[in-house]
């Protein structure tokens, strides 16, 4: 520290550099001087009539000084923190405002006022009012002011046409801002909506991530003061919206939001700033930037293709609003819930900005967006905790209930500081609170056999001879039945049959046979011959077929006769079977017809057409209606071709010469 005796010209400062370095600096160093703008202030004249304004020149100068140096809304860091300077600050404030005001008055009583077009003429050949000062008016002087500057600027504009021919001539301008943020961000616009051809060295531009981190702090400071000021301009003044969609304002401020500003948010988010608090600061002002963006769109459809259907076709009207509704309908969204009616022309936008009871109103796209359902929870948080990472989650959890689980509501609110009172006596790092575990179902389940002999939820151990499939003793009863159906074949012989004729070993027991030895693979193919009481005792081959001689080893090529047992012939069931080379030829034409008939079903056959009859019966019998229908197809048809041409084809050919003359 200085000390008090010491001269101020041998004074050293300790201080940190733009490093975070200390460094010791003499006090009267030039890098500790900074700027100061000093306003020359005058007070207002009494009378602030135009007259007098055009003639007062050090006015004039000083009215465009406040205008050009005055801070803005965002400008916190040059607010006065004298509460006296802070009040004088205000005064002087009013009275330039009240300055502007009677400038733009020609009539002050009934015997002070000028005639609309002197008025005019004068304002406007002495630019006491130009475009540009509209615009930082509105800026200025908008914010509680917007009425009377909407009359103000309207009665300008009305005595004076010719502000629109400067306002026309000024939009170009204007959209030539959007193209230099672009062309210092490296972009281009493609299309339509680029003004100019892209330059050779346009791909050596900077980046917004590569560029210095002036620049790009410059270049949002930029960007929040137009769009400001270009919003306030057309919210104040709404007949000013042709003449920027006349100019194709709206594609271009849609081309320019997706082109340049998410270059922009990943520069500010992923940066390293050397100044505490730049990157949050920079971080607010891109995203008032965004907002304006937004809602200067919403300006230009309403008033330049919404209001005139509005205002002139009620049939229309109800057309588009059954369509928007039908939309929501369509995508299963609730439309959402407006305190009033649509009222005027200005009612969407006035409704969409107006506050709701209990907390902040949507406002701009904001009221437009259905707000993410309940069950995204962790997607949101992940969203939010990418930007801001040192707030808990719980306290994330409470600000995304607070705003109808809307991301993004919840990101500007935040960096803005525009929570709602509840939210802001919260702790900023407050974790998720811990969710207690669900019960289990089984101990919170009512049955009515709970804690019975046989509940296995609650018993380690049952009784299973008290559990039994079926009648009680069933299987006692089907075990005696076995048993007694075994005993019953155990004690009966096996009677054999060898081929009609007793012997030695016709009796057998059953264990003499192997019934237990079923074989399930067992090849019964070839076994046709009897199986049971008709068999021989022996060879089982000659029962199957008689043993024949070869003819050739035959004595005297005789046959070999075989005694075989004569067997009855079974008499002939009819006379088919007796004759079988001849059968019924009508049944084989039946046969065959129906066989055809079945073919010609599957291959969708089509029968041949019926011949035409024409001659019919003799006059005076009637005729069938076939022979009707045959003679009117060929009256019908009966020019088409045959010998009705002749005298055609007779000078064809003659003319080539076939027929002599």
């Amino acid at each position: 520290m200085a000390c008090a005796q010491v001269p101020l010209d041998e004074q050293q400062v300790t201080e940190k550099g733009p490093l975070g370095k200390e460094q010791t600096l003499p006090a009267l160093h030039p890098a500790r001087k900074e700027d100061r703008f000093f306003v020359p202030y005058k007070s207002p004249p009494e009378d602030g009539s135009p007259a007098e304004v055009v003639f007062d020149e050090t006015l004039q100068r000083c009215l465009d000084s406040y205008l050009h140096h005055a801070p803005r809304g965002l400008d916190l860091a040059t607010m006065p923190s004298s509460p006296a300077v802070a009040d004088m600050q205000r005064c002087v404030h009013r009275a330039v405002f009240l300055t502007f005001l009677r400038m733009a008055t020609h009539k002050e009583s009934k015997e002070s006022f000028l005639t609309p077009s002197v008025f005019g003429e004068i304002i406007y050949e002495n630019f006491l009012f130009d475009i540009p000062k509209f615009l930082d008016l509105c800026v200025l002087f908008g914010k509680g002011n917007s009425q009377l500057l909407h009359k103000m600027i309207e009665n300008i504009f009305t005595n004076q046409p010719s502000y629109y021919v400067d306002l026309d001539e000024t939009v170009p301008t204007v959209l030539q801002i959007f193209d230099t943020i672009m062309d210092k961000c490296g972009l281009h616009c493609e299309g339509a909506a680029a003004m100019e051809p892209m330059k050779l060295n346009a791909h050596k531009q900077p980046t917004a991530m590569t560029m210095s981190q002036q620049d790009l702090v410059d270049l949002v400071l930029y960007l929040c003061d137009s769009t400001t000021t270009i919003q306030a301009f057309l919210d104040i003044f709404p007949a000013a919206c042709s003449s920027f969609h006349s100019h194709g304002f709206l594609s271009r401020l849609v081309s320019f939001y997706e082109s340049a500003v998410p270059d922009l948010e990943k520069a500010v988010r992923k940066r390293n700033f050397d100044a505490t608090g730049l990157q949050e600061d920079l971080w607010k002002r891109l995203s008032h930037s965004c907002r304006k963006i937004v809602e200067m769109a919403q300006l230009l459809l309403h008033h330049t293709c919404l209001q005139p259907i509005l205002e002139g076709d009620e049939t229309r009207t109800s057309y588009l609003l059954q369509g928007v509704q039908s939309a929501w309908d369509s995508v299963g969204r609730r439309r959402p819930h407006s305190h009033s009616q649509y009222q005027g022309a200005a009612g969407g936008a006035a409704e969409a900005r107006e506050p709701e009871r209990g907390g902040e109103g949507l406002r701009g796209a904001e009221a437009m967006v259905d707000a993410p359902r309940k069950g995204n929870n962790e997607s949101l948080l992940t969203c939010i905790r990418d930007l801001l990472p040192d707030l808990g989650e719980g306290f994330l959890l409470a600000c995304l209930k607070e705003y109808h689980y809307n991301s993004e509501l919840v990101i500007n609110n935040i960096l803005e500081d525009r929570l709602a009172p509840s939210l802001d006596q919260l702790d900023r790092a407050m974790p998720r609170p811990v969710v207690e575990p669900l019960p289990d179902v089984l101990n919170v389940r009512s049955n009515v056999f709970d804690d019975d002999e046989f509940d296995v939820f609650r018993r380690d151990q049952v009784d299973m001879s008290r559990i039994w499939k079926g009648r009680r003793g069933e299987r006692q009863r089907v075990a005696e039945r076995q048993a007694a159906h075994s005993g019953a074949e155990s004690s009966l012989p096996v009677l054999r049959d060898g081929g009609g004729r007793g012997g030695p070993g016709a009796w057998r027991e059953p264990e003499a046979y192997g019934l237990d030895d079923y074989d399930d693979e067992y090849d019964d193919t070839y076994d046709m011959g009897q199986v049971g009481a008709n068999d021989t005792d022996g060879d089982s081959l000659l029962s199957r077929r008689p043993f024949t001689v070869p003819q050739i080893l035959r004595k005297g090529n005789k046959p070999e006769f075989v005694e075989e047992e004569e067997e009855e012939e079974e008499p002939l069931q009819n006379n088919v079977n007796r004759d079988q080379f001849v059968q019924d030829p009508a049944l084989l034409r039946e046969r065959a017809e129906a066989r055809r008939a079945d073919m010609h079903q599957r291959k969708g056959f089509r029968p041949e057409p019926r011949p035409n009859n024409v001659v019919g019966q003799p006059k005076g019998q009637g005729q069938k209606q076939e022979t009707v229908v045959d003679r009117r197809k060929k009256e019908a048809s009966k020019g088409r071709g045959a010998n009705h041409n002749r005298r055609n084809m007779a000078d064809r050919k003659r003319n080539k010469g076939m027929i002599p003359s």
